[in-house]
């Protein structure tokens, strides 16, 4: 089988039948290319002349590139590798797997940058005034959306692709939120009186103009030009608003998800509940949020025991 044509095939199947996001196909895409590129310039061309010493040549090479992959790039791209061989041999394309042997590196366990409560507020306040203030009823429709969205995103954990594929029905559970999160997966996710309160300010002042300037459309949030906003759109509205408040750290989408999960985890929360809150599949990856929180027990011991220092 010609590794051009094997290539599109398993996409086809990730984006399809599994029903991955573009971005990650887009992913998957990218580290295919380099996989087919390199070994088309050692006169590779079928998969079956693919053999466990290529693979393990491949990933050497891309591990001691200049300047160095960072580890996740590295694991990603050698997933996408094994990933489409074994789709070959579970699908009958080929006899058998080369990629067998190839072990993913071990990523760094780094700490998620999460902010201060009030650094959140800040955050919070720079979008848009919160519903009931003195400045609401005077806030640009935008200045509304914008506090919506943010508020959302702290009061559910979600990633910002999960949030901007909201359709408003999605909101009609009362105190209670339908997330679609990785592979299509559903889960629900309490939402706060905050978050509430900004998102009926937003679908009562603002949707509906906006809505009225584009094509009908389910999803919760819009665009000033009324067509579903995108994700890139809403980074840049957290960026803004980052920068309106004067936080210095760096402020992105996921900011606000692993602020969630440490304030939770500080507040008492059960690590296997911000598991489900995240829509993590393993608790393995929540439990990398424990270690934050460690840093606040650390504070109470060294202000609070007396031969702590």
């Amino acid at each position: 089988m010609e590794l051009e044509r094997a290539v599109e095939t398993y996409l086809r199947h990730v984006a399809l039948e599994r029903g991955l996001s573009d971005h990650t196909v887009a992913a998957y895409r990218r580290d295919l290319s380099v996989y087919a590129e390199w070994l088309g310039e050692r006169g590779v061309v079928e998969v079956e002349a693919v053999t466990p010493a290529l693979i393990a040549d491949f990933a050497a090479e891309r591990a001691s590139a200049e300047p160095p992959p960072a580890s996740s790039s590295l694991a990603r791209m050698q997933s996408s590798v094994r990933g489409m061989h074994r789709f070959l041999v579970r699908e009958g394309r080929v006899d058998a797997d080369p990629s067998g042997r190839l072990r993913p590196p071990k990523a760094p366990r780094r700490l998620p940058k999460a902010l201060t409560i009030a650094q959140v507020d800040q955050l919070l306040d720079a979008a848009g005034p919160a519903p009931g203030s003195a400045d609401a009823s005077a806030a640009e429709p935008a200045a509304v959306r914008d506090r919506a969205l943010l508020e959302l995103l702290y009061a559910t954990g979600a990633r910002v692709s999960e949030i901007v594929q909201l359709d408003v029905d999605d909101t009609a559970h009362g105190d209670l939120l339908r997330v679609r999160g990785k592979g299509d997966k559903e889960r629900i996710v309490p939402v706060g009186s905050y978050a509430r309160a900004a998102v009926e300010a937003y679908l009562t002042r603002v949707r509906p103009a906006l809505a009225a300037k584009g094509r009908a459309t389910p999803r919760l949030f819009l665009g000033v030009r009324g067509a579903p906003l995108s994700r890139q759109s809403a980074w840049l509205i957290i960026q803004a608003a980052a920068e309106k408040a004067g936080l210095t750290a760096h402020v992105s989408p996921h900011t606000l998800r692993h602020s969630f999960a440490t304030h939770l985890l500080q507040g008492g929360a059960d690590v296997r509940v911000v598991q489900e809150l995240l829509g993590h599949a393993s608790v393995s990856t929540t439990q990398i949020y424990t270690h934050v929180s460690v840093d606040a027990l650390r504070d109470v011991y060294a202000t609070s025991h007396p031969r702590a220092r």
